[in-house]
């Protein structure tokens, strides 16, 4: 059986834990060679690599910072080894904006270091990143940033995050200007509350889960696999006519108060 990813080449970064190795995990097994990135847990991506392969897949690991000033740089000097020593080239197909960080606080716990943080990773990052990539991209590429349901309906624990967040959609249109000259696609998908890492002090604790989905049309916390089947159409060639968009990945989440 052939599969809808078949030669093609992703980057995800953010690729070792929660939605991004999902991601990672769910391209893999479309066919694409997966380059799985991480921040500072190696030994995540590690086993995010090791699960793809065991299960028929192709990925390798590549390490930055990309809250580090030259961290955008250093993820592609990677990025561009690790694909000449495999394919002979730079080139490559998919890009997930995955990466982001979400600090709790709200707007009187706010810091400047705090704000600063969030948007170098969540912003700075995510624009620099897909700038690097535009120039390696194959036409008929994909880019899907990772965007968040608080960027519509914001969450005053995470006003700095939900503001921000509402940059990427933003950012998600201009791009797929800039880029659908060479058939390249940019959309975003925005999750609700997903069962992750990042997510666990608010899923995990019962009174907020349960007032979580009191609020969606679909009443179960969300998995890291339900973003991923939807970047995983939006990367195919199914999505080719879809572009500019930002799908709410969310079971719903605001249609109900």
């Amino acid at each position: 059986m052939v599969r809808p990813l078949e030669g093609k080449i992703a980057l995800v970064t953010g690729g070792s834990r929660g939605i991004g190795r999902a991601v990672a995990e769910r391209l893999a097994a479309d066919g694409a060679l997966v380059a799985v990135h991480y921040g500072k847990n190696r030994q995540a991506a590690v086993e995010t690599v090791s699960s793809i392969t065991a299960q028929g897949g192709t990925a390798f690991a590549v390490g930055a910072d990309l809250a580090a000033k030259d961290g955008v740089k250093t993820l592609f000097a990677a990025l561009d080894d690790e694909l000449k020593a495999r394919t002979g080239a730079s080139q490559f197909d998919i890009l997930v904006n995955n990466a982001g960080i979400a600090p709790f606080a709200n707007f009187a716990d706010t810091t400047e270091a705090i704000l600063d943080e969030i948007y170098a990773v969540n912003v700075k990052s995510v624009f620099f990143v897909a700038q690097e990539a535009s120039k390696r991209l194959r036409d008929g590429g994909r880019v899907v940033n990772v965007s968040s349901v608080v960027a519509r309906t914001p969450s005053p624990d995470l006003i700095a995050y939900s503001a921000l967040k509402a940059v990427i959609n933003n950012l998600t249109q201009s791009l797929a200007v800039v880029l659908g000259a060479r058939s390249i696609t940019v959309n975003a998908v925005a999750p609700g509350a997903i069962d992750t890492d990042m997510a666990a002090a608010l899923v995990k604790d019962p009174a907020i889960a349960e007032h979580l989905k009191s609020q969606q049309a679909l009443k179960r916390i969300g998995q890291p696999e339900d973003i991923a089947d939807a970047v995983g159409f939006l990367a195919s060639l199914d999505a080719r006519w879809v572009t500019g968009q930002t799908v709410y990945v969310s079971g719903g989440a605001a249609l109900t108060i």
